[in-house]
């Protein structure tokens, strides 16, 4: 069953619509647990718009665009942990920022990834720094025992260090979404389809 998480090494380095293209190849609901910042286009939004897939609700919808921990304390709420479980079945599930991004002052999402052990799938940019973004973001996931699909490379091809993170990680190199101009859902669909592997997430 297609029911995958989708984390990565940096923010804003294009999670949200490497999320789109998998739920639009998998016909998979999707899922953002906590949106921080309501004034842009969110990503259930965006994804909404790219994928023509159901949306779950998001558990808090923050209006300060920062890190949840902080966000919620701005906009006065308390994110209750155990509030955030994904819905059952297929879904895709894309956390915020990074995997070491706080929930709450006491949480993390790697701590909610090892809690929920759902496959997650990491997103990497191929720009300069990504080695080590990736690696050290494959080693805090796999310290706390969160399961790791693979690695899905976003951006124009860097072979090396695509190469180097993959073999060093101990993880398989699923793909890489370059950068698609104009964006749209057929344009998204042709180069998910032209770069990945439908059968690598069933």
């Amino acid at each position: 069953m297609t029911r995958f998480v989708v984390t990565g090494s940096d923010t804003g380095i294009g999670k949200t619509i490497f999320s789109a293209a998998l739920a639009q190849a998998t016909r998979a609901p999707y899922w953002k647990p906590i949106q921080s910042g309501l004034e842009e286009e969110t990503d259930s939004e965006i994804v909404a718009r790219l994928a023509g897939v159901p949306v779950r609700p998001e558990a808090y919808r923050l209006v300060t665009p920062a890190s949840p921990h902080i966000a919620a304390e701005i906009d006065g709420v308390n994110i209750e942990v155990e509030k955030l479980t994904p819905p059952p079945g297929k879904l895709i599930v894309e956390g915020a920022g990074g995997a070491l991004v706080p929930v709450t002052r006491q949480t993390l999402y790697a701590d909610l990834f090892a809690k929920w052990q759902v496959p997650v799938i990491v997103c990497a940019r191929t720009a300069l720094g990504t080695i080590n973004h990736s690696l050290l973001t494959i080693e805090a996931l796999r310290s706390r025992g969160v399961p790791i699909h693979g690695l899905a490379f976003l951006g124009d091809a860097v072979e090396d260090s695509e190469a180097i993170i993959a073999e060093i990680g101990g993880v398989r190199r699923l793909g890489r979404l370059p950068v698609i101009a104009p964006l749209t859902p057929e344009s998204l669909a042709q180069a998910f389809a032209a770069n990945f592997d439908l059968t690598d997430f069933h």
